[in-house]
């Protein structure tokens, strides 16, 4: 790779520029770069549907992104980014994911309804079939989650029947020495609110008990040392919640942990 995209990604469920959907202009702003905008093809009919098509769009944006050299690094509304991100990417990664959630709700688990809590059991093959159709999958032993602390019991019950490994910033180390059993390339995927609300908000979704900006670069550097980083998200970002404007210059820290060595900003 001789270079870094950056691709942003600007929806929340669907719907262009609000809440964390306005998060990815001030986060490329910080960062810089070679820079992209996905735009959601068709009409909006309601946010399942729209959440989709967001997706496909994404996934074409990182597959011409990678066959012209180049590193994408997605910055996205809302973690759907990473249904995107991964199918662009044409091959069989693992993922480590940082998140305060698991977002490991199925349809049949989920008391919210909410989407964007079932991303990673969408991304492991789990509910909404026919849409997710097309769409790339990782096994659920190729996945680590990291920084997770707020779940709803349905959810908890999940992940601890599920071969997910999971992690925080002190035993991150097992984790990974595990997962590189199991492959030597990964997308890293980081919702900003797995940092501690102390370190800056990134979204009314924030929860205490969060990881520090310095332990998240250390973090990324483990991952790093062991394995390809092949692809890079950013997501969930609501200027509106961040009076400060904390988070962005936090998140423009964490993209030289992720670019493989010779890549150009």
């Amino acid at each position: 790779m001789s270079g870094l995209r950056v691709i942003q990604v600007p929806y929340h469920l669907g719907r262009e520029g609000e809440v964390l959907g306005a998060g990815p202009a001030p986060l490329a702003h910080a960062i810089g770069g070679d820079r992209i905008v996905v735009e959601r093809p068709g009409e909006f009919r309601n946010e399942t549907k729209a959440i989709f098509d967001v997706v496909g769009a994404l996934a074409a944006k990182v597959r011409e992104t990678v066959d012209e050299g180049l590193f994408p690094l997605v910055l996205g509304g809302n973690c759907s980014s990473a249904l995107g991100a991964v199918t662009g990417l044409d091959r069989d990664v693992g993922v480590v994911w940082f998140d305060a959630h698991g977002d490991f709700h199925t349809p049949d688990s989920t008391p919210t309804g909410f989407l964007e809590g079932m991303v990673l059991a969408l991304l492991t093959g789990e509910g909404w079939n026919e849409l997710r159709r097309g769409l790339r999958t990782v096994p659920p032993e190729r996945v680590v989650l990291v920084g997770a602390r707020d779940f709803e019991p349905t959810e908890e019950e999940r992940l601890a029947r599920s071969p997910i490994r999971r992690a925080d910033a002190g035993s991150l180390g097992a984790a990974l020495d595990d997962l590189a059993d199991h492959t030597d390339a990964v997308y890293v995927h980081i919702d900003l609110d797995v940092l501690d609300p102390s370190e800056g908000v990134a979204s009314a979704w924030a929860a205490e008990g969060g990881i520090t900006a310095e332990e998240l670069r250390v973090a990324l550097d483990e991952v790093a040392s062991r394995f390809e980083v092949v692809a890079a998200t950013l997501s969930a970002y609501d200027p509106a919640v961040d009076a400060e404007g904390r988070i962005p210059p936090i998140a423009a820290s964490l993209v030289p942990r992720l670019l493989p060595a010779g890549v150009r900003t």
